[in-house]
């Protein structure tokens, strides 16, 4: 066995790997760019080696880098997590000529799979179903138009080198081939260090599933059942389950073993995934295979209690397969939400800066169920605009899938974030969404069931009733804080304070008299009374607390007069009155929010990749105004409206933070 291993990675997963490491008593040397020289990653290894400047292409992409870090510190083997050298054949390759293991597949593998257009043909070769499509490399946007209207639209143009929705585009016809071409193009360019594209057919209404292998250097290859990661957005998952809620058994057998027929033809000899687009009448296709450890393989861990990291080692280093096919048992439901730093309501856009607050719900057992946690932030660490945004992946593990999903919907009430935008609210209301529920799922879930951008849910009227009662015993907490409050003057009477509340909650409105029953806080709203008992303090950001018994957990922020309130994928304002404030408040009128309607403002923190307008030009409605990367990903503004551009305020090569102006219209 190893003794000290580098992890060529940042982030969660090289968290994720160090803790597998050790666990088996393997010594671990992290590696780190300037931007991450304070990340949890580098204080979790025994040894850190500093490898280059933030952008990944002068850091995380420098083979001979790494390399002399291994030989620097003595490391015997590589673990490359996911994206970044984790999927280069060159890289193995070169590790190997120089005497340090790769944990990964061997390179001959990595060539025939790794690389897209390569894997179709052998999946191809061994009688795998594929997707219609062309798999030549294309050189321009007009050859990708004439393949295009060969296939039939749509299409999708794809990375070669390509992995989680980076350089990948669905175009519906000639025009969007073509934009997309030069961006997926130029995003696989920066990610990957590989531009080649390929496009084939886009299937209409499909589902993602994958299967996960495992394989060794003795001719061993077994399957670990199947991932369903059809909720996506912009062709990158955002919550996986294992199972499928769609595969039968019978289904379930047929693709493991297409799955294992094709790791075999290439002596695969590592933990992999071949994913399949699937239709929702089980028929499937080969769609790539990814050799690598994937982002999402916390729920097979989960449901088989196979660590995968661990074989990934152990197989490196030579052992044959401990697991036989026969072994290989699924046991419950388990269900990942990755929490992203971005903002739902701004359409997905990337949100960077310090994490002011940063509260997991805690791992272990809750209840019937099971809650992990895979991390790679802290409390007052920051968010950068160089790499990926992922900030945790919530997984959580129950005998049933209605229990993995009622886990993850109070587990996502327990996450507490703020000092960046996330996509918890997202997450947590899609716990909540009917069609989830039913598990009638297809990749473009979000874009059918939020066809206008997503909002957060106002609360229904149960909801909206725990929601006043949480906000009046915290209002009741607080003021009973400030009856305690020493110095105060002599010779006055104590301030006492009206036990009817008034709770506006959006259009709802709730009056509810108070009663303190030492501990319990009894709250009468009318029709109904509610006994609420919790040891919250003020300033905590999540409340936990019972309510008539039942276990409830929410957001809670304050605000002017009461607080802000998420619970059950639900968020609302709370504000809390006394009966004379409440008069008083109903007087008041809202300031109006000033117009700035004249400029371009950037919706996320971001380098300005291009400005292609010029002052006094005419732009009509749809036509790109500018384009700014942010995490790895082009993101094109456009015009809402015909406009004139009256000045430009930024420059390519320019770093912008959020809401700052781009160009004033005319």
């Amino acid at each position: 066995m190893f003794t000290k291993i580098l992890i060529a990675n940042r982030g969660e997963i090289a968290c994720r790997i160090i803790k597998t490491a050790r666990r088996m008593g393997i010594r671990t040397v992290a590696v780190y760019s300037d931007a991450d020289r304070h990340s949890l990653h580098v204080g979790m290894a025994d040894e850190a080696v500093h490898i280059g400047a933030a952008p990944a292409v002068e850091s995380y992409l420098q083979i001979e880098t790494i390399l002399a870090a291994c030989k620097q510190l003595g490391a015997q083997a590589v673990h490359p997590g996911y994206g970044f050298l984790s999927e280069r054949e060159a890289f193995a390759r070169f590790l190997e000529d120089n005497g340090i293991v790769f944990i990964g597949p061997n390179p001959g593998a990595i060539a025939a799979m790794g690389d897209k257009i390569a894997s179709k043909k052998v999946a191809a070769a061994v009688k795998v179903s594929t997707v219609p499509g062309h798999l030549g490399l294309i050189d321009s946007a007009g050859r990708a138009v004439e393949i295009a209207d060969e296939i039939g639209y749509p299409v999708m143009i794809k990375a070669s080198a390509g992995g989680g929705g980076k350089g990948m585009r669905i175009a519906h016809s000639a025009r969007e081939v073509a934009e997309g071409f030069a961006r997926a193009r130029s995003e696989a360019a920066s990610s990957f260090g590989d531009d080649r594209v390929f496009v084939e057919k886009f299937i209409l209404n499909p589902r993602h599933i994958e299967i996960q292998v495992l394989g060794d250097r003795h001719g061993n290859v077994v399957c670990l059942g199947e991932r369903e990661c059809s909720i996506q957005r912009r062709n990158q998952k955002v919550v996986e389950e294992a199972p499928s809620p769609l595969l039968d058994e019978e289904t379930r057998r047929k693709m493991g073993e297409q799955a294992v027929a094709l790791a075999k033809a290439v002596g695969y000899d590592s933990a992999g995934t071949v994913e399949f687009v699937v239709g929702q009448d089980k028929s499937f296709y080969f769609l790539e295979m990814n050799t690598r450890l994937q982002v999402e393989h916390p729920v097979t861990e989960m449901v088989t209690g196979i660590d995968l990291v661990e074989q990934m080692i152990r197989v490196a280093c030579g052992e044959a397969l401990a697991i036989a096919q026969g072994d290989v048992k699924l046991t419950g439901w388990a269900i990942e939400s990755r929490i992203y730093a971005e903002d739902p309501v701004r359409d997905f856009l990337p949100s960077t800066g310090r994490l002011t607050t940063y509260r997991p719900p805690a791992e272990g057992h809750d209840g019937e169920a099971t809650v992990r946690i895979d991390s790679g932030v802290f409390e007052g660490g920051e968010v950068s605009i160089y790499y990926d945004p992922m900030i945790a992946k919530l997984v959580t593990h129950a005998p049933t899938r209605d229990a993995a999903i009622r886990a993850q919907a109070r587990a996502l009430d327990a996450f507490a974030i703020d000092g960046i935008r996330h996509n918890i609210p997202f997450v947590s209301a899609l716990m909540q969404h009917p069609r989830w529920i039913s598990g009638n799922l297809s990749t473009r879930f979000i874009a059918e069931e939020f066809p206008e951008g997503f909002l957060p849910l106002d609360p229904n009227a149960e909801v909206a009733r725990r929601m006043a009662a949480i906000a009046i015993a915290c209002d009741h907490r607080l003021n009973a804080r400030k009856r305690r409050i020493s110095a105060q003057m002599e010779g006055w009477r104590r301030v006492e304070f009206d036990s009817t509340r008034i709770v506006t909650l959006g259009a709802e409105q709730f009056s509810g008299l108070v009663y303190d029953e030492g501990g319990t806080v009894l709250i009468d709203l009318g029709e109904r009374s509610m006994a609420v008992v919790s040891d919250w303090r003020p300033g905590e950001p999540v409340w936990h607390g019972t309510l008539d018994g039942s276990a409830v957990t929410a957001q809670v922020r304050p605000i002017l007069n009461g607080f802000f309130l998420g619970h059950a994928g639900a968020h609302a304002k709370a504000c809390v009155y006394t009966r004379r404030e409440a008069a008083l408040v109903a007087l008041m009128l809202e300031k109006q929010a000033a117009g700035i309607g004249r400029f371009l403002l950037c919706p996320m923190p971001g380098l300005v990749r291009a400005v292609p307008v010029k002052v006094g030009q005419e732009v009509k409605a749809g036509e790109a105004l500018c384009v700014i990367e942010a995490m790895k990903m082009e993101n094109v503004l456009r015009a809402e409206r015909d406009v004139t551009i009256a000045s430009l305020l930024a420059k390519e090569g320019d770093s912008l933070t959020v809401d700052a102006p781009i160009m004033e219209f005319a």
